[in-house]
């Protein structure tokens, strides 16, 4: 079986990791007719695609630039950042190989049998988060009138930003994606026209205390599609350095363990292949690495110049509350 870890060890550049493991990937799925690991060499070439001919990722932030602007003159008083980055190469790998496990387990417990390879494939065209934004807000509490809660009013700005957000962008050549009814909102604070395209992860919690609001774009210029997400400090931090970072990595092991024990092995190729590229890469040491642009001490203390394990940033644009820094551009 070809892993991503096989290649990680060479000195070489991502894009030529990439090169290499899509290339000896697709020998092994022609030689072996593997129908999914000849989609997986589809979604290594989008990855390398974004990380090669990023050019339009200028322009397309630029864009949404325009709507970091627009926040600076209607929330002046707000403090926030827009954040936009590619994803990793290692964790882009890890939720394709996730998916199928994930996939293949519900099927197998609902079923009791093994999915068909075209609902497989179809199940595997889904991704849409590959280039991803992220706005963060915050109400700093010197703004707060007598008797006002920050959450509350934090919450309020949050779902008024989301409700602009697809009209503005649509004029910038975007085109808001259906949520088909996964996360579908309950707030009161949402307007009903925005329901149908966001996934709201704050009305209705995970267990992780996760929150956060998710929309996907189409960008027309450019052809590819990129997720938003809203949300305020609080919730990133959260979601960042706080339980729903931790508890979701024990949760994921305690989950995936439970799904090995229960698909018999060697009955499922496809599981197997997946489960097993899951669990290397989870193993990965990223101190004994030799990537170009690439250096670890330890899984925690990483300086990462190429994308591997986290993200390639897009853009950072951060506004201070306004009587805090007047400095708008």
């Amino acid at each position: 079986m070809i892993t991503l870890n096989d290649y990680l060890y060479s000195g070489d550049t991502v894009l030529k990791i990439l090169q290499n493991y899509i290339e000896d990937l697709r020998k092994d799925a022609k030689k072996n007719h593997n129908e999914i690991d000849l989609i997986h060499c589809n979604f290594l070439i989008q990855i390398k695609e974004l990380l090669e001919h990023n050019d339009f990722l200028t322009a397309q932030s630029q864009k949404i630039r325009e709507f970091y602007k627009y926040m600076t003159h209607e929330y002046p008083f707000l403090a926030f950042t827009v954040k936009g980055r590619i994803k990793s190469l290692i964790r882009a790998e890890e939720k394709f190989n996730g998916y199928i496990v994930e996939y293949i387990y519900d099927y197998y417990i609902k079923n009791g049998t093994y999915p068909p390879i075209a609902e497989l494939k179809n199940k595997l065209s889904c991704f849409r988060d590959l280039i991803a934004y992220r706005i963060v807000i915050s109400l700093p509490k010197c703004h707060l009138k007598p008797g006002e809660d920050r959450e509350t009013e934090e919450l309020k700005y949050l779902y008024d930003i989301a409700n602009r957000l697809p009209g503005f962008l649509e004029e910038q050549g975007f085109t808001a994606e259906p949520a088909n009814g996964v996360k579908i909102s309950h707030s009161e604070l949402m307007d009903e026209f925005a329901k149908p395209y966001y996934r709201d992860y704050i009305s209705e919690k995970k267990d992780s205390d996760y929150q956060s609001l998710h929309i996907t774009f189409y960008d027309n210029s450019s052809r590819s599609y990129l997720e938003v997400q809203i949300r305020t400090k609080d919730m990133d931090d959260v979601a960042e350095i706080g339980a729903a970072n931790h508890l979701g990595y024990e949760k994921k092991q305690e989950s995936e363990r439970a799904r090995r024990d229960a698909i018999p092995q060697g009955e499922c190729r496809y599981f197997d292949d997946a489960y097993e590229r899951g669990i290397r890469l989870q193993k990965l040491d990223l101190s004994k690495l030799d990537v170009n642009m690439f250096a670890a001490v330890n899984n925690s203390l990483i300086n990462d110049g190429c994308g591997l394990y986290r993200g390639r940033l897009i853009l950072p644009y951060e506004h201070l509350s306004r009587f805090q820094n007047d400095l708008i551009d």
